[in-house]
């Protein structure tokens, strides 16, 4: 095979291409080392992923780059360039600081053969391997740190609970954590949208074996997913099919689930878990499920806003990160020692976001309060039902939405969210699609430029009504959480409570606003125009982002087009519990 294995001082730093890192069962994966040109044992910061580091950042995820550098400058400011690659660090401004940065293919993904098995148990013992053959490495000081953004955040929560020896800390920019709940299967539902279009877009696009077929890297003119050429064939057998794994796993009792769920027993490391308000649908779950449940001593939660990747490039994000890291890897005095346990970037309506430090999370101030919902004027207020009502809509239909008066003060909601529903179908089950917004005096909706999407709601959440069984361990009043271990059909016509786990959020509500909770029988969609927000490899998105629960052999209109009915009254308190905050 012509793999590189080349050493080059280039731009002041060392540059080992396609370095040999042997796994357990004789796999050989390949990475890119770039370390101080001065020898020396210095701190590692690594990633291992299925995006190709010999892609540069621009030549797949062209608008994004544009786009960040644009609204942006301090990103591509004090480096050549050079070296960008999706959401991992830029070499460029970590080495001249002393660290030695490592881009791992991850099996069977860009230089690394091998069955692409995503986010597989298999993957997350690779990465536990490379983190201890970094650690023992000449110009190792034996401490390495995990830091990227999705993919190369999930998959750190995976190998931290395996414990490698060298591990020294995490931060997850941005990083779901339990695959079915927070990707795959959204209150039971599946999310077809992701699972099927990311993984054709984004990793089988650069797959080892593509070679002369994929992309050619302007980082060294060579083939990003070489350096063999397969056929489609051979390609095809060397990959999972994500879409169908996904898709035939209903139950989270699936082993498939089981070996990809972190034990937040044994994640015990440092950590730095960072998410962001508008990600539903995949991300921000993770990240606060994993700073409150992680066993780790030493943890730390920062939430922002914008674009997925954006701040992780930043001088706001790469100052947050080398703090902590140098903290833990050269245990200098960076100040992190005094950084604040959680740190919010308080959202309000025209994308400003005010920093303001807190000292836990859920808030321990918050004031629960529940909205209850009136479907005799569709209105939503703090007085519970006092008389029975009642309200139909049609299955997968655009659903209901109950309405607050103008709020009579500015309020802030900055938590978790939940809602309890008593609900009926005229089939054997119905899908839940809860979307929590915010509008203005005239009625305009408050949304936001989203991980993803230029017209995100304030927040979201979603319950297959099969699938409302509780677990009594883990369910708390502002989180549910259901077992996904069983289907427990509906009797038409019968009422069923149900409690829907809706995604934390945060907006502080401006006087004179309103809150609205829609019910729904699809997806949200933005009632606007579709504007000039981000897009992904040419998809033009319109709310959820790439996050559609669209798949019809998961959602039969037999079974969950059938009219639904909320029921209310007073012995049927139906409600939405939001987590205001009273002023410092």
């Amino acid at each position: 095979m012509d793999y590189r294995e080349k050493s080059e001082i280039r731009d002041g730093m060392r540059i080992d291409w396609d370095m040999p890192i042997p796994m357990e069962d004789g796999i050989v994966l390949r990475c890119d080392v770039y370390r101080p040109v001065a020898d020396g044992k210095y701190p590692v910061i690594m990633t291992y992923g299925p995006y190709g580091k010999w892609l540069h950042f621009e030549d797949l995820y062209t608008d994004q780059w544009r786009r960040m550098c644009a609204d942006q400058p301090d990103v591509p400011t004090g480096s050549t360039n050079k070296y960008q690659n999706w959401e991992v660090v830029d070499p460029e401004k970590w080495v001249p600081d002393g660290y030695v940065c490592i881009r791992v293919d991850s099996r069977g993904a860009g230089r690394s053969p091998g069955v692409i098995d995503i986010w597989s148990l298999r993957e997350a013992q690779d990465l536990a391997q490379c983190v201890d053959w970094a650690g023992v490495q000449p110009w190792s000081n034996g401490k390495v740190g995990l830091n990227g953004i999705s993919y190369y955040a999930e998959n750190q929560w995976q190998a931290a609970a395996l414990q490698p020896k060298h591990l020294a800390a995490i931060c997850t920019w941005e990083g779901a954590a339990d695959f079915y709940r927070d990707m795959a299967h959204h209150g039971g539902i599946f999310c077809r949208g992701f699972v099927q279009d990311w993984s054709r877009a984004q990793v089988y696009t650069v797959q080892n074996g593509r070679g002369t077929r994929g992309f050619k890297s302007r980082m060294n003119g060579d083939w990003v997913s070489g350096p063999e050429t397969l056929t489609e064939e051979e390609l095809g057998r060397n990959r999972r099919d994500f879409y169908e794994d996904c898709l035939s796993r209903k139950l989270d009792t699936d082993e498939y689930w089981q070996s990809r769920m972190p034990d937040w027993n044994k994640v015990k490391v440092p950590l730095l878990s960072t998410a962001n308000w508008g990600g539903q649908g995949l991300h921000p779950r993770g990240n606060f499920e994993g700073f409150v449940r992680a066993a780790s001593d030493n943890k730390w939660l920062e939430v922002h806003g914008i674009e997925h990747w954006t701040h992780f490039y930043t001088n706001y994000g790469v100052d947050l990160q080398k703090r902590f890291f140098g903290h833990f890897l050269k245990g200098e005095d960076t100040g992190w020692g005094k950084q604040p346990k959680v740190q919010l970037q308080v959202r309000h309506p025209g994308e400003k976001f005010v920093e303001r430090h807190e000292s836990e999370w859920p808030l321990a101030r918050t004031q629960w309060t529940k909205f209850y919902i009136e479907p005799g004027g569709m209105t939503m207020s703090q007085s519970p039902q006092t008389k029975a009502g009642a309200v139909t809509y049609a299955g997968l239909s655009d659903g209901v939405t109950f309405l607050t008066g103008p709020l009579e003060a500015d309020t802030e909601i900055t938590g978790p969210i939940a809602a309890k529903l008593w609900v009926s179908s005229a089939t054997e089950d119905a899908d839940l699609f809860l979307v929590v917004r915010v509008f203005t005096p005239d009625l305009k909706e408050v949304t936001f430029q989203g991980a993803l999407d230029a017209h995100t709601p304030i927040a979201q959440g979603w319950l297959r009504c099969s699938h409302r069984k509780l677990d009594k361990k883990l369910t708390l009043p502002y989180r549910p959480y259901h077992t996904h271990d069983e289907e427990q059909k509906l009797k038409p016509g019968e009422v069923y409570e149900v409690d829907v786990e809706v995604w934390p959020t945060c907006i502080a509500v401006p006087k004179g606003h309103r809150i609205a909770l829609s019910v729904r029988g699809k997806d949200y969609v933005f009632p606007g125009e579709p504007g000039a927000g981000v897009e992904t490899l040419g998809k033009v998105w319109t709310g959820c982002g790439p996050f559609l629960h669209d798949d019809p052999r998961d959602r039969p209109p037999s079974v969950f087009g059938g009219d639904v009915m909320l029921h209310t009254g007073p012995d049927r308190q139906a409600y939405l519990l939001l987590p205001v905050i009273p002023t410092k």
